[in-house]
């Protein structure tokens, strides 16, 4: 059975696990190899232990059990997650709506089954709940899944050059104004 639900401080290690696998397999030929390599997975855990006992973010994770994680009454495992949260100004750039996701990661066996749209439908309903008009989410140009984005019909609002490891990468921002269209095309069948 897989299930959405809010995050828990106990989820933490396996979001971090998550975080890392997505990365290195996204990323190769964007990021140097190296920096993937080194990514830890305990250092992204600490991470998100922090921003799931924070008041200042949402962390909601998909989880796979009993037949969908491989056996009857096999425990629970994360298989993706997301976080969302007011936005954040990047280098300057004023954001181009008041509600962010701020990432959003599906391990690559757990890929093309709903549960991207099903995180985001979660966090999309946080966001309005908490007040906000618009989201957007940041996606590196050179990110072969943006066209997930684009197919819930997020539209491109900005662009901006960030760095990482010592490497410069432009990411898009894709934007859902109002936020009810979000809502709506998260909520709707694959």
């Amino acid at each position: 059975m897989i299930v959405v639900r809010r995050a828990h401080a106990a989820d933490a290690a396996s979001i971090g696990a998550v975080h890392v696998a997505a990365w290195r397999s996204a990323y190769p030929g964007i990021l140097p190899d190296t920096y993937l390599a080194s990514l830890s997975a305990a250092r992204q855990a600490a991470f998100y232990d922090r921003t799931i006992r924070s008041l200042a973010g949402w962390v909601h994770v998909a989880t796979a059990s009993g037949r969908d994680a491989g056996a009857d009454g096999a425990p629970a495992r994360v298989v993706g997650f997301v976080t969302a949260g007011p936005a954040r100004p990047v280098r300057g750039i004023k954001p181009p709506a008041d509600g962010e996701i701020e990432t959003l990661y599906v391990l690559d066996d757990w890929r093309e089954r709903g549960l991207g749209r099903k995180l985001m439908q979660a966090a999309a309903a946080d966001l309005a709940g908490s007040g906000c008009t618009s989201a957007f989410v940041w996606v590196l140009r050179q990110n072969q899944s943006r066209w997930f984005y684009e197919r819930l019909g997020g539209r491109v609002a900005a662009e901006a050059e960030i760095e990482v490891a010592g490497r410069p990468v432009v990411q898009t921002a894709y934007v859902w104004s109002p936020i009810t269209r979000l809502v709506q095309a998260a909520s709707a069948a694959p």
